[in-house]
């Protein structure tokens, strides 16, 4: 469905009851792919409350209210478990979490449109209402974008919003689809999905969350307080179902690795922890944490991370270099430069003499990765051709 397509998408049927959603998904796993998106909440709680999914298919659209009683949502996990059936999402990420959760495995298979507009050159995490702009001409009506999708009943409004995110999707679907397939990229897409189908992408390891801190000390007597103290307030957060800054902020966390308390009168002198907080059940536990923490062995202790490590530190002249070689391939090739390497890719390209990094590896090594060695090792060189820039052999 592109710009040529119908101007006009059929109407959508709120789906409330079970024998209307396994009559939708028995109709829709006729189809060849069906367009997805969720509405969800998640401001007040940990984890992802489901409130509306929608089915988009060659003649219907449906909006399914998931919070609605006694509905049997087992057709709908059948449909997105079926092989034959490609689910397309556009930055799906998310809503697979979400039927992670629900239904215990990730939809097969699956098309992300905003990888694939990345493959197509739309650059780096194209917003959704900018594809359908480009693609099919339609437009987005942004009104009901923040609205309360848990709140009953849902407003005609919400229901023609949630649809319409659906309907476009099937002609931006079809456009990039069949413009890869032309370029012969769809092998790239399906690269790129493999993090996607990996169930562990979705899965938060307690025991890592403190390296999203990044905290700037090499002292590991700290990073090991501050390991345990962000493990404690992940699990706590899925304990309590709230958002893990709810329930205590960074920059408490770093503050209490660097103080180390050890009893609740020390705890609640730290930035945003109140007495009660430090005297009830979440502090008890928290103390017990850092006790433990406190107790490791230097050989238990985090290691220092790889940007910190003695000599690991790149050249900035070499990674802008690297970026610039990025900028070309990026152009030449009508792909975005995150897709072909990551700030950390060039950092360790810097630094490494091959390291293993996403940008020598499949599709990406053959377009980027494989002259970014040579530069490095100066088997060749930038010029400027015109406007453009253009590599030169030096031996």
């Amino acid at each position: 469905m592109s710009r040529q397509s119908r101007s006009r998408f059929p109407s959508p049927t709120l789906i409330t009851k079970s024998e209307d959603l396994a009559a939708l998904c028995t109709t829709l796993r006729r189809e060849p792919y069906v367009t997805i998106d969720t509405e969800f909440m998640r401001e007040r709680t940990y984890w992802p409350e489901l409130c509306v999914v929608q089915l988009g298919g060659a003649d219907c659209v449906a909006v399914i209210d998931t919070l609605a009683p006694e509905l049997d949502l087992a057709p709908l996990g059948e449909l997105l478990a079926d092989p034959a059936v490609i689910k397309v999402f556009h930055a799906c990420r998310q809503d697979i979490e979400i039927f992670l959760l629900r239904f215990g495995s990730i939809p097969q298979p699956m098309f992300d449109t905003q990888v694939a507009a990345m493959v197509a050159g739309f650059g780096d995490q194209v917003g959704y209402d900018t594809l359908v702009s480009s693609l099919t001409g339609g437009h987005i009506d942004k009104a009901h974008r923040f609205s309360d999708w848990s709140r009953r009943p849902l407003s005609q409004a919400q229901i023609d919003y949630a649809a319409a995110d659906v309907t476009h999707l099937r002609g931006v679907y079809e456009t990039l689809r069949d413009r890869l397939e032309k370029e012969g990229r769809l092998a790239w897409v399906s690269e790129e999905m493999a993090v996607l189908n990996d169930p562990a992408t979705y899965r938060t390891d307690p025991v890592t969350m403190w390296e999203r801190l990044r905290p700037r000390t090499n002292n590991r007597r700290y990073l090991g307080l501050l390991r345990a103290i962000c493990a404690w307030r992940e699990v706590e957060a899925q304990r309590l179902n709230i958002p893990r800054q709810r329930l205590i902020k960074d920059e408490s966390l770093l503050e209490i690795a660097a103080t180390s308390p050890a009893d609740a009168e020390s705890l609640a002198q730290a930035r945003g922890v109140g007495r009660g907080f430090a005297e009830g059940r979440s502090g008890a536990t928290l103390l017990a944490a850092i006790a433990e923490a406190r107790g490791l062995p230097d050989a238990d202790l985090p290691a220092i991370p790889r940007s910190r490590e003695s000599g690991a530190r790149p050249s900035p002249a070499l990674v802008s270099l690297l970026k610039v070689l990025l900028a070309a391939k990026s152009e030449q090739h009508n792909v975005a430069p995150k897709l072909l390497a990551s700030s950390e890719d060039l950092d360790r390209l810097a630094t490494e003499a091959e390291p293993d990094v996403p940008a020598l590896t499949g599709w990406r090594r053959d377009v980027f990765g494989q002259d970014a060695l040579a530069l490095k090792n100066g088997e060749i060189c930038l010029g400027v051709d015109g406007k453009q820039i253009k590599l030169i052999t030096t031996a």
